[in-house]
């Protein structure tokens, strides 16, 4: 059972005011949108109420991360901040295209705009969303806190956006800069939303993590003293800062008191390497036929190690039990 970096309190206290100041924003937003007759201001209380959600489920999430790994949960909890990324995320990407489809119909009916009004209060969201955004940059250490560090940035650019449009208005009367500013808006949150979907669907479907390639993998390890081919190669991440990988290594004929140094030496590998911290490694001596990820039973007998697994405190185990991905 391992134990990798986790949330700390600090992220928590930093996640609690940053709810709080939102939801204060969303307010103050929406009644001087309704006021100053500013689509730009109401789409940004929308965008501000969809971040204040996002930081509730990151909040929920990060409380799940500090629980310890268990026998029923082995991996712990770093799928919930993952998951809440996603949510947070496509939530975002259906608010950009309801800002879209409002900013299209006011082009099409154009609404009298107050622009004092809207360059008081974005004013006021630059700061909040500036100093919620900074305050995040310094615990953005995963995909979930990451993803509502874009939200807040993206809050803080887009709502000095509308202190330009307000100016704009203001000194040309050109009313239709407002629905354009929703349009630019739209368009950022939602360009900023998919690239954490894609990232974070791929987390979920166990697929490669970013940045690391399978054959650059294989391939460092066949340079290791002792390994002589690496095959039925996984890697997969359990969060978004921890990745896992497991495979099956020949060797040559030799004890098991023996191998330990190859082991040792592939799990120093990648780590330094690759940052790999969890590793399940199955030693053979033999050629094995492998299906669906699983060497059967006669060839995993016939390779007389068994299995053998190098962590991320240094010690190793050697036993042999089945491992299905």
């Amino acid at each position: 059972m391992h134990v990798h970096a986790a949330p700390t309190k600090k992220t928590q206290r930093v996640l609690q005011f940053s709810v709080a100041a939102t939801l204060g924003y969303v307010g103050l937003t929406l009644f001087a949108g309704w006021r100053a007759h500013s689509l730009a201001l109401i789409s940004e209380a929308g965008h501000n109420a969809s971040d204040a959600l996002a930081l509730v489920l990151s909040f929920v999430a990060v409380y799940f991360q500090m629980r310890p790994a268990n026998p029923r949960k082995t991996f712990g909890y770093h799928r919930a901040g993952v998951l809440a990324a996603f949510l947070n995320a496509l939530a975002l990407m259906v608010i950009s295209v309801w800002i879209a489809w409002e900013a299209v119909a006011r082009f099409q009916h154009p609404a009298g705009v107050h622009p004092k009004i809207m360059m008081a209060v974005a004013a006021a969201g630059v700061l909040m969303n500036g100093v919620i955004a900074t305050l995040l940059w310094r615990v953005s250490h995963d995909v979930n806190m990451r993803s509502v560090y874009i939200h807040m940035l993206g809050d803080t650019l887009s709502t000095a956006a509308v202190i330009v449009g307000g100016v704009v208005i203001f000194f040309t009367g050109m009313t239709w800069v407002d629905p354009a500013l929703s349009l630019g808006i739209a368009a950022m949150i939602f360009w900023s939303s998919l690239g954490i979907v894609r990232e974070t669907l791929n987390i979920l479907l166990e697929g490669t993590p970013r940045g690391l390639r399978l054959e650059e993998i294989r391939t460092r390890l066949c340079t290791i003293d002792g390994v002589e081919d690496v095959h039925d190669l996984h890697v997969w991440s359990l969060g978004s800062n921890s990745h896992a990988l497991a495979t099956h290594v020949t060797i040559p004929d030799i004890p098991p008191s023996e191998s330990q140094l190859i082991l040792e030496n592939i799990r120093c590998m990648l780590r330094d390497k690759f940052h790999i911290q969890h590793t399940t490694v199955q030693f053979e001596n033999a050629p094995c036929e492998v299906s669906h990820g699983c060497a059967s039973p006669l060839e995993v007998s016939d390779a007389g190690h068994g299995h053998h697994h190098g962590h991320s405190h240094g010690h190793a185990h050697d036993h042999e039990h089945g491992h299905v991905h």
